[in-house]
């Protein structure tokens, strides 16, 4: 009675990551540090808020949450030529102790009655400046640590921590802020950075440095990407689908508030449908390691604008809701995909580099689609631009997945 359930737990395909010699000592390191990050989403624009002019509120609460994510694409570009020899766990680590120092320095600096909000913007550019190479750090030592088969399990397990953070964080961010004001709930996350970046220094074998023959150019990553089409193809397609949905984060919170009473707390409902989805998503990911993964990626594309087709459409609340928490079922498992094709088709030796300019082209999407999102809301009203948004993101994902079915009937006549 007792060997079927430790049967099926080790024939999970999450027990490879979590039972790792090495990953079962990293994961709580990452762990805090994403609760911190899910605390962050909240603090950061709630301290722009505080102490920025009452005038200016909007622009520098925009600048502020810029800030804190833009400059990492900076930082692949700029850091190449210094950073691409570095071992995979030295760049998550000091990626972690820049954030943890920058970020210590918001709270000292307000404490001291020091922090004017130009100070602050540049405090939180400087913490992200190394984030896109921390991002790769991670996903290369995933990549190495694992064998192939367990590579979308490893991003799954990522994933998932980083979906729970963005649902326990942002409340336990409210409750902090009520006790000790945002500056505290700044000072908690960079406490978290320091845990992660002594997790990555401590706990990694010192035989996790640079593959042999690592290019030391800033734009190796760049290169293999231009020289990879079905690399550029997915990069691509990443881009466009997370442009696509930025105009929600416009138009979705002053749709709601044009609605029928508009409470704040519907708002909240829809972010929270989105993030128990993307917790469920990030369970599931790791099971769908068998399915074909350019055609699970492009169709995940096409369900997620057709799961967001309610709410464009003006459908009862609970309808458009449950919509949103089945796109959020999908957001995790397009970005495991999306990571485990990178990891399989790019080199090894500079796969660091090219994760990093993957994120670096990806971190621009998503607020270059919310900056887009206000002219489109202002030309054709809050509804209107959500099936905007949906609509393209299907249309996106019915074209990757014929250009794919297409380059594999192309390969199968040159064969």
């Amino acid at each position: 009675m007792s060997v079927k359930p430790a049967r099926s737990v080790s024939t999970s395909p999450y027990w490879p990551v979590i039972t790792h010699s090495t990953l079962r000592r990293l994961l709580p390191g990452f762990t805090v540090s994403s609760l911190g990050d899910g605390m962050a989403v909240v603090a950061v624009s709630w301290l722009a808020i505080e102490i920025a002019p009452a005038a200016e509120r909007a622009t520098w609460v925009a600048l502020a949450a810029a800030a804190y994510t833009l400059s990492g694409a900076a930082g692949a570009v700029l850091l190449g030529r210094f950073l691409s020899r570095r071992s995979p766990a030295r760049l998550v680590a000091w990626d972690a102790l820049l954030r943890a120092t920058a970020l210590g320095a918001i709270p000292v600096c307000h404490a001291l009655g020091m922090l004017s909000i130009e100070l602050y913007v540049v405090l939180l550019a400087a913490s992200s400046l190394l984030h896109s190479w921390g991002q790769a750090g991670i996903y290369t030592l995933l990549a190495r640590l694992l064998p192939e088969r367990d590579h979308l399990a490893g991003n799954a397990v990522l994933s998932g921590i980083g979906s729970l953070s963005t649902v326990f964080g942002p409340p336990l961010a409210g409750a902090l802020i009520l006790w000790g004001g945002a500056a505290t709930v700044i000072a908690l996350d960079a406490a978290t950075f320091l845990v992660l970046a002594a997790t990555f220094f401590l706990a990694v074998p010192r035989g996790d440095g640079p593959a042999p023959g690592a290019s030391a150019s800033r734009s190796a990553g760049f290169a293999v990407i231009r020289r990879t089409p079905a690399l550029l193809g997915l990069l691509a397609l990443s881009f466009v689908f997370f442009c696509l949905f930025g105009p929600v984060y416009v138009a979705l919170p002053l749709y709601v508030s044009d609605g029928p009473g508009g409470p704040a707390g519907l708002l909240a409902a829809f972010y929270t449908a989105f993030g128990v989805g993307a917790v469920l998503g990030s369970v599931l990911t790791g099971y769908l390691r068998r399915l074909p993964m350019w055609p699970a990626t492009t169709g995940i594309v096409l369900a997620f604008g057709l799961f967001m087709l309610p709410t464009g459409l003006g459908a009862p609340t609970a309808v458009a809701v449950v919509g949103f928490a089945a796109a959020g079922l999908l957001w995790p498992p397009y970005a495991s995909l999306s990571t485990a094709l990178f990891q399989r088709s790019a080199p090894p030796e500079l796969l660091p580099q090219t994760l990093a300019a993957s994120s670096a082209v990806r971190v621009l999407a998503v607020p270059l689609g919310t900056a887009l999102g206000g002219p489109l809301v202002s030309g054709l009203g809050a509804r209107e631009t959500l099936l905007v948004s949906a609509v393209s993101i299907a249309v996106l994902g019915l074209a990757a997945a014929g250009a794919v079915r297409g380059a594999r009937a192309r390969r199968g006549r040159r064969s």
